[in-house]
């Protein structure tokens, strides 16, 4: 039976509009054509240095907490946004929780670059995730812009709670993106712990 593989397809698809840079800037190990790149070598999402940093750093167990966080928030939000938006009840909730999910990701947002600082030596756009933080920086200018129309009242509470709805969509790609990329991750150390087994029992 094929079973579908969302990491596959998304490799696949920058397969095809591939020209050899994006495979270091998406982070995937999918070979190219030699004709296509010369000088080809698999790449890896984490090399052993910075995999040991990554280990070793507390700010992987502060974006383990608020990964879950976030995302427990965002459901509650959007429950609160549709109901408003279906019922016409309960603003002040559905703005509450909008208000809360944006410092919620500022929060993730400021401890990930102290994450990627620590781990790659650059606060964003460190190359296994790099189109992860352009993707970032779109949730968080329209997160940033629901703020702004709503301090200022420059648009109606429907165009405001739109406008949130269009920064939870982006959420949801970018978190998309992120487990992708932790699902690769988690592939990536199950393959290196298979290679340490066969090398300790041919020793």
């Amino acid at each position: 039976m094929h079973t579908f593989s969302i990491g596959s397809a998304v490799d696949s698809l920058i397969d095809r509009v591939d020209t050899c840079p994006w495979a270091t800037l998406a982070g995937t190990s999918v070979k190219r054509d030699h004709r296509r790149c010369r000088s080809e070598v698999p790449t890896v999402l984490y090399t052993p240095e910075e995999r040991m940093r990554r280990d070793a750093s507390p700010w992987t167990l502060v974006q383990g907490i608020l990964a879950p966080l976030q995302f427990v928030v965002f459901l509650i939000s959007l429950y609160l946004v549709l109901s408003y938006l279906a019922t016409g009840e309960g603003l002040a909730l559905a703005t509450g929780s909008i208000v809360v999910k944006t410092f919620v990701l500022y929060a993730i947002m400021v401890t990930g670059s102290l994450w990627e600082r620590e781990v790659f030596g650059h606060f964003l756009f460190a190359r296994p995730f790099f189109w992860e933080d352009v993707v970032s920086m779109l949730v968080i200018a329209l997160h940033t812009a629901y703020l702004v129309v709503l301090v200022s009242g420059a648009a109606d509470v429907r165009t405001q709670m739109f406008i949130a709805l269009a920064a939870y969509f982006t959420y949801v790609v970018n978190a998309a993106q992120f487990l992708i990329k932790l699902r690769s991750a988690r592939r990536e150390q199950g393959q290196l712990s298979r290679q340490a087994g066969g090398m300790e029992r041919h020793a």
